[in-house]
């Protein structure tokens, strides 16, 4: 059996994926993490039979009950420490939590190779997402131009969205694309190109309705290739890749990056 701490228990991503934890045979939600439930029972708190309670901290659920796995559904201001105190503490993490750098990832690689334990974070756990980033990558290995548009709610304080960094980091792995007009020969602001990670630009919307959609868009001469992924409003096209992380962390140490990782067979990207 899987001991699970839920962090973000009260969040949009928690209920369907609770709702799953509770019916697997081989899964145990023992605890959640949230401020404005603290205190609670994990029943009261979210219609929960773990039995648990909820606690304003990992690092008061950790104390307060048996856990193996954290997942992390916070934010961007929160999930470094959340990860680092359950690391730390020997627990394995699941983060789909958008805000971690390049930097913190090699942190806590680092540190997860000192406590031996694993993490798999991806920016989304949708399996499409995964496949869009599969497909993509292989895109790049062929085509020579791509740009990144990353649309989110008009909320979301993080730009840009973990999906689309992770993506470009991703890519940044196979190369660069060739690049367009150099930013110092543009005419305007240089903000109307985006952002570059890892040698892609990258576009963010912030506009009401979205969740979170990636767009990437290859072109040559002539003809143009698009993916998109385009969720809808509910979390439900995040629960099976969550959980199947959840099963498969304590597989490798250190960090592994996306749930393609998981799917395809895809070497670690740190």
């Amino acid at each position: 059996m899987i001991n699970v701490c839920f962090a973000g228990i009260t969040g949009w991503t928690a209920p369907p994926i609770v709702g799953a934890i509770d019916r697997a045979d081989d899964l145990v939600l023992t605890a959640g993490v949230s401020r404005s439930a603290a205190g609670s029972t994990l029943a009261d708190a979210v219609g929960s039979s773990g039995g648990g309670s909820v606690h304003d901290s990992v690092a008061a659920a950790l104390r307060a009950a048996p856990v193996d796995v954290l997942v992390d559904f916070t934010s961007a201001a929160a999930v470094r420490a959340n990860v680092l105190t359950a690391v730390r503490a020997g627990v394995h993490v699941v983060v789909g939590s958008s805000g971690l750098t390049a930097a913190d990832y090699a942190e806590i690689d680092r540190l997860a190779h000192e406590h031996s334990v694993g993490v798999i974070a991806a920016g989304n756990f949708s399996v499409m997402a995964a496949v869009l980033r599969r497909a993509a990558t292989m895109a790049a290995e062929h085509l020579n131009h791509w740009e990144i548009i990353d649309y989110a709610g008009d909320t979301k304080p993080d730009v840009p969205s973990g999906t689309s960094r992770e993506l470009a980091e991703t890519l940044g792995t196979v190369r660069a694309p060739e690049p367009a007009v150099p930013l110092g020969d543009l005419h305007g602001p240089v903000e109307a190109r985006g952002t570059e990670v890892a040698g892609s630009r990258i576009h963010s919307i912030r506009l009401p309705s979205f969740v979170v959609t990636t767009e990437i868009v290859f072109a040559g001469p002539g003809e143009r290739l698009v993916m998109r992924h385009d969720p809808g409003t509910d979390p439900d096209p995040y629960v099976d890749g969550t959980l199947l992380a959840v099963r498969r962390v304590s597989e490798t140490v250190g960090v592994r990056r996306g749930l393609d990782s998981l799917l395809f067979g895809a070497p670690d990207q740190r």
